[in-house]
């Protein structure tokens, strides 16, 4: 696509096919731009789904950033709100960082997260134990406190990770953000299985 702003003939050789503000595949329509020479230049795009505006900074006619940079919030399931509302706020700033492409401290945030909902699972497990499990180290609270194996070797590696995003050598160097959202995602698949399992056991006794 060839087109003129200013006076000064730009070709672009691709356009945005993701909406930043609502993340729907797309084909953007382009409305204006500003030129500072044939090779740098922004264009503004309208999305024809949500009908916002964003801009697209353009490098020798490819494009190298959108803005302005939104993210998907993650939902999660009534029970795992309940038990830890705090784990789900923390965990959607954290994406709200990797959305800005705060990379660094995406990881971190994860990390946080993961430890107040397996730290507030056990506390509603086991709440006469409240203090020690609030005091203890993570690690600890998973070696100490859960019983199920596949429950307990699974919030290991996704603590394993999430360690990683925090020190300053990374002992798993063939694993990323992505595994670590990854395997958070399966610990609270079966904490929720874990707390459904509870509630219709004791709603449907013999």
């Amino acid at each position: 696509m060839g087109t003129t702003i200013d006076g000064i003939y730009i070709e672009i050789k691709n356009l945005p096919n993701k909406c930043p503000r609502c993340h729907f595949s797309i084909s953007a329509e382009y409305k204006d731009g500003c030129v500072k020479n044939s090779n740098f230049f922004d264009l503004f795009f309208k999305c024809p789904n949500c009908k916002r505006g964003f801009i697209g900074e353009y490098d020798w006619g490819e494009v190298k950033a959108i803005t302005p940079l939104s993210y998907r919030e993650e939902l999660f399931e009534k029970e795992i709100k309940e038990i830890s509302p705090a784990f789900i706020e923390i965990f959607n700033q954290s994406l709200e960082a990797e959305s800005q492409n705060l990379n660094q401290l995406t990881g971190i945030g994860l990390r946080k997260a993961l430890e107040f909902l397996i730290k507030d699972f056990l506390i509603y497990k086991k709440p006469d134990d409240e203090e020690n499990i609030k005091k203890i180290q993570l690690s600890r609270c998973i070696n100490n406190y859960i019983n199920d194996t596949k429950l307990k070797q699974i919030s290991e590696r996704a603590v394993w990770l999430g360690n990683d995003e925090t020190h300053y050598i990374r002992k798993w160097e063939d694993k990323d953000i992505k595994d670590l959202k990854l395997l958070i995602q399966v610990t609270v698949n079966m904490i929720h299985n874990d707390l459904l399992t509870e509630k219709y056991l004791s709603e449907m006794e013999n």
